[in-house]
């Protein structure tokens, strides 16, 4: 039976909107982490926060945000309490989700040995990770860090130039590859780099749009994203939305709910995260001493 071309594509349109309505929403990932890190960090309940990240894991792709680290602390806590994290699929995983950070694989190797993954596997996984790079995404944004670096702070001409041609390349990218995450680009200073696009006057407004979309498609950190706004907002309004600007905060509680709209910790969450991470670096500088 012949489908006509109308039939055709309305099945098209339907199956198109039945995947959009599909998508998954990182906003409600990252909240649901939070919850699951606030039972393992601040309830002290870590054997609950692993069922927790499982079934979060079940329905989202994992990240490993900074500093709170959410696949690499369920797995050390599966492990920990003998549970099933997924073995060596999991742990290959999260190879895959330290690549961009030169050596930050290497406090993991005891966990991926003991698991039979040996120190050249992990290796070989993080070498065949860089080969998968966009080559040339990779040489336009070493460029564009150069070229965002150059006047700064003195020459404001050259500085407000280079903003624009970088405001450019930025859209560009993601009309033609997206978001340049590191699986595109490799590590990079995102976070500054796109808290200096505030200064483009005509391109800010969209790439700010863009940016949200990419908060909700799990692309770019929330972190990120709310240090950029908060920097405009400070800057222009002299007003923070976040936190993350030297503007007090005068509402911590709308501050909060301001933080869960991007799925960002609360205040007090977030301040025990750090603290929890500086606590970590300077166990690990102690025992590099020793």
């Amino acid at each position: 039976m012949k489908i006509s071309p109308s039939i055709r594509y309305s099945l098209s349109l339907i199956i198109l909107l039945f995947l959009t309505s599909c998508k998954k929403n990182y906003i409600t990932y990252y909240n649901r982490i939070n919850d699951a890190d606030s039972i393992y960090r601040l309830a002290n309940n870590p054997k609950l926060a692993v069922e927790e990240y499982r079934e979060i894991f079940k329905d989202y792709a994992p990240k490993n945000q900074d500093r709170i680290e959410e696949y690499a602390t369920y797995i050390t806590l599966a492990d920990q309490y003998h549970e099933d994290f997924g073995g060596k699929k999991s742990l290959y995983q999260l190879i895959s989700l330290l690549a961009p950070y030169g050596e930050e694989y290497k406090k993991y190797l005891p966990l991926f040995n003991k698991y039979g993954i040996d120190n050249p596997s992990v290796e070989q996984k993080i070498t065949e990770w860089k080969q998968g790079l966009d080559k040339k995404l990779v040489d336009s944004f070493k460029i564009a860090l150069q070229r965002d670096q150059m006047g700064r702070p003195l020459d404001t001409a050259l500085t407000r130039k280079n903003v624009e041609k970088n405001a450019k390349l930025l859209i560009w990218t993601f009309k033609n590859h997206g978001f340049p995450t590191p699986e595109k680009i490799g590590w990079f200073p995102m976070p500054t780099f796109i808290t200096h696009m505030v200064e483009s006057k005509k391109d800010y407004p969209f790439i700010k749009e863009k940016l949200l979309e990419y908060v909700k498609s799990g692309d770019l950190s929330p972190r990120d994203y709310a240090r950029m706004d908060d920097t405009y907002l400070g800057a222009h309004k002299q007003i923070t939305l976040y936190g993350f600007n030297m503007i007090p905060v005068k509402d911590s509680a709308q501050t909060n709910r301001n933080r869960k709209t991007l799925g960002i910790p609360s205040m007090k969450h977030s301040s025990k995260i750090r603290k929890d991470f500086f606590k970590k670096l300077k166990q690990n500088d102690s025992h590099n001493i020793e």
